[in-house]
């Protein structure tokens, strides 16, 4: 018993520097200038969409507001009655100049209906460079110049970018709880795993020239696999070419209104993670400080000295997430919405939770559909992955 709570007291003690590691990370990634662009050619986004969603019209018309000469927006549903599509129309009547079309096609390819419907897509798009960005994202207004300014960098294949939970208006508890993990644990996760070297497509943005597409595979190669934004950005890397991380941060709107949309969402992210790198997902645990230090005042019976590295955790955990909101600030150019220090270990215990349950499904809900996650991707990534390159690993969390 004493050497199992020594254990947990060092991976309490781990999970406080990766916090510190995650806040020095967001600040230094705000705090970088970016380059201009030189030129400016014609880009195409893809974004495809099912089903209406919170602030979706928000997402679509930040598309149609971008500070960029010359773009083609491609939007795609697969079901002919779908939610989304009197969201178009009405973001096609406040934009008519804007170059937009729309693709209604029910052909599936696979399992990953996101993947489908961008096949479905990709004869629409008019022009070489293409961005598939998810739907619920809202762009700031110069997102297609950062993204083709470090597109435009020697050697690099694909361009990915960050994105920060943003829950709806009414704020609620469970939407905070939700943006939490994106903001203070995936967003400097990436960012500590950028610092160490790896180079993961995120998904929720990709930016990547069409010929970097086809020699990759093309989007057919993809269509039978859940982490396809990982795969596309492995595909990249054999061909020699490197993945990017554009210098803006978008916004993924939060919209889980039950807790079991929560967990049925996130457990989704961390079953594909597990069905292609468990020894990473269970190492992952070391981000949650709290669930530690908590499972340590349980095995110290209560006694004071880990009552206060319960409370030490905590404060970290609450002044780290403060700072990288402030961080976030600046390149979003929103303040971000405040988590109560309350969530803080409510959170910890959710995420080593769906870790847990993580390894008793095989099936994963994705916008109502049931899909298999055992076939979330064709192949590990190359190298073994400490915790915070896992979490950068773990793929999109936007959709």
């Amino acid at each position: 018993m004493i050497w199992f709570s020594a254990a947990t007291v060092l991976l309490a003690c781990l999970g406080l520097l990766q916090c510190f590691a995650g806040w020095i990370a967001a600040r230094r990634f705000a705090a970088s200038p970016g380059p201009q662009l030189q030129r400016h050619p014609p880009i195409t986004i893809l974004r495809p969409l099912c089903g209406d969603e919170p602030l979706l019209e928000e997402a679509l018309v930040s598309c149609c507001r971008q500070a960029y000469p010359a773009f083609q927006i491609v939007f795609g549903v697969q079901n002919p009655s779908d939610a989304a599509l009197a969201v178009v129309e009405r973001v096609k009547a406040r934009f008519p100049d804007s170059d937009i079309a729309v693709v209604v096609d029910s052909t599936l390819h696979g399992q990953n209906r996101k993947i489908g419907n961008l096949i479905n897509m990709l004869p629409s798009a008019r022009h070489q460079i293409l961005v598939i960005s998810d739907s619920d994202l809202q762009l700031s207004p110069d997102y297609l110049e950062r993204l083709l300014v470090e597109l435009e960098k020697p050697g690099t294949g694909l361009v990915t970018a960050l994105y920060a939970g943003f829950p709806p208006p009414e704020q609620g508890w469970l939407l905070r709880l939700g943006a939490t993990q994106i903001n203070h644990t995936f967003l400097p996760g990436v960012l500590v795993s950028r610092m160490l070297g790896r180079q993961d497509n995120l998904g929720s943005t990709v930016m990547l020239r069409r010929d970097t597409l086809e020699q990759a595979g093309g989007l057919g190669a993809l269509a039978h696999v859940l982490a396809e934004d990982n795969v596309l950005g492995m595909s990249v890397r054999d061909l020699g070419l490197k993945v990017g991380l554009a210098d803006t941060v978008t916004l993924a709107t939060v919209p889980e209104s039950s807790f079991r949309a929560l967990w049925l969402h996130e457990l989704r992210w961390t079953r594909t993670i597990r069905a292609v790198a468990p020894i990473s997902l269970i190492a992952s645990t070391i981000q949650y400080p709290l669930f530690w230090a908590a499972i340590t005042v349980v095995l110290g019976g209560g006694a004071l000295w880990s009552i206060a590295l319960f409370i030490a955790c905590w404060m970290v955990r609450a002044i780290s997430a403060r700072e990288i909101d402030r961080a976030l600030r600046h390149r979003t150019g929103r303040s971000q919405v405040c988590v109560p220090a309350w969530l803080l270990p409510l959170r910890d215990m959710l995420s080593v939770a769906e870790i847990g349950a993580s390894f008793w499904i095989d099936n994963v809900v994705w916008r109502g559909h049931s899909l298999d996650a055992t076939v979330a991707a064709p192949r590990a990534p190359s190298v073994p992955m400490t915790p915070p390159q896992q979490q950068a690993w773990g793929g999109s969390t936007a959709n």
